[in-house]
């Protein structure tokens, strides 16, 4: 068995969204799901995009995605990796590839200079954290996320 992992291409876009679908079915967001295959053509593989992805394959068959962008931190003075999604296919956990993906990026993150590898998982989420601690990951208990979306956000954009 051969575990692979190639940039994601425009041809890709149904697939990710596929993947997207699977994991917010199993984090129980599949309602918040808004995008479609248009939308990740453009948002992700658009001429303007900041954001990349990568295909995971076994064998040559797409297993799992992950969806990262570069962001900055104004303390360190360099700019790090944010890894927005991780997902590998429920039959083909274990194999490795989670961990395969995440050292992809780390090494990409160390090779850009990075000064961190930042994401979030959901406090429910106890196999992922588990698996997050078992590489070194630490939690960033003293951090607590906000965020504006839809008529939150359009409200005070305008106000």
């Amino acid at each position: 068995m051969t575990l692979t992992i190639r940039p994601a291409a425009r041809a890709d876009a149904a697939l990710i969204l596929r993947f997207i679908t699977e994991l917010a079915i199993y984090e129980k967001a599949e309602h918040e799901v808004k995008t479609d295959v248009a939308g990740i053509e453009s948002s992700l593989f658009g001429e303007h995009s900041t954001t990349h992805g990568l295909i995971c394959e076994l064998d040559g068959e797409p297993i799992g995605f992950a969806v990262y962008f570069f962001n900055y931190s104004t303390w360190l003075g360099k700019h790090g990796l944010y890894l927005e999604d991780l997902y590998v296919s429920p039959q083909q956990r274990g194999a490795g590839a989670g961990k395969a993906l995440l050292r992809h990026l780390a090494k990409m993150a160390v090779a850009r200079g990075c000064g961190r590898f930042e994401w979030s998982v959901l406090d429910w989420n106890t196999p992922a954290i588990e698996f997050y601690e078992s590489i070194g990951a630490k939690a960033q208990d003293e951090w607590i996320g906000y965020r504006l979306s839809g008529a939150a956000l359009i409200a005070f954009a305008n106000g």
